[in-house]
């Protein structure tokens, strides 16, 4: 990119236009920065991958499906967990979530259910369901889900999603009352833009 100004400036008047370069380099190279991290689309596709766990002193393998796709407001997160019981009976769960833009640049509103409105709003956990938020920073979108127990504690439940060489880097963790329960990790390989 080259620009071509004519500027004519006096010996009093070189503060002011040093500072004036400066601010405008400033501005430029900001713009040029949030223009090169990535911006949602990025994550859109299916995402296959499995990882392995201990549980018990028993190795059990999960399968696990990721598909991230435009919605009508925001964007779509469906993903789904298979493993293999012990009975070898096969146990899937799902979970498919919208999300919308806040007015906090990079945090995304779940829309779980309708208010009587027709609008579509997170769920209330208050009443046992999980309140979900997700953000955006760099490379890494997340999906928080807090839990309010029935004894009034919180459960925590966090999915961070790094976009990776062919695809995705999943880092999960599940923690209870601050105390972390549960962690998994596993690469997803990208197989649908």
């Amino acid at each position: 990119m080259r620009f071509l100004v004519n500027v004519s400036v006096r010996p009093w008047q070189v503060p002011a236009a040093l500072v004036a370069v400066w601010l405008w380099t400033g501005l430029v190279t900001a713009a040029c920065a949030e223009s090169a991290k990535p911006a949602i689309e990025a994550f859109f596709g299916t995402f296959k991958g499995q990882t392995i766990l201990e549980s018990d002193g028993v190795m059990t393998t999960r399968d696990l499906d990721v598909a991230i796709a435009p919605s009508r407001t925001g964007f779509n997160v469906h993903w789904t967990t298979t493993t293999l019981g012990r009975d070898g009976a096969l146990k899937r769960e799902s979970s498919s979530i919208d999300f919308e833009p806040t007015r906090r640049a990079g945090i995304f509103a779940s829309q779980m259910r309708s208010d009587m409105f027709g609008n579509r709003i997170p769920l209330d956990p208050l009443r046992g369901d999980p309140f979900v938020w997700a953000r955006l920073i760099e490379t890494t979108l997340t999906v928080y889900a807090l839990l309010i127990t029935d004894d009034g504690g919180y459960e925590m439940q966090v999915y961070h999603r790094t976009l990776a060489d062919g695809g995705l880097s999943l880092r999960f963790f599940r923690f209870r009352e601050g105390d972390a329960v549960r962690t998994v990790t596993a690469s997803l390989k990208r197989t649908k833009s």
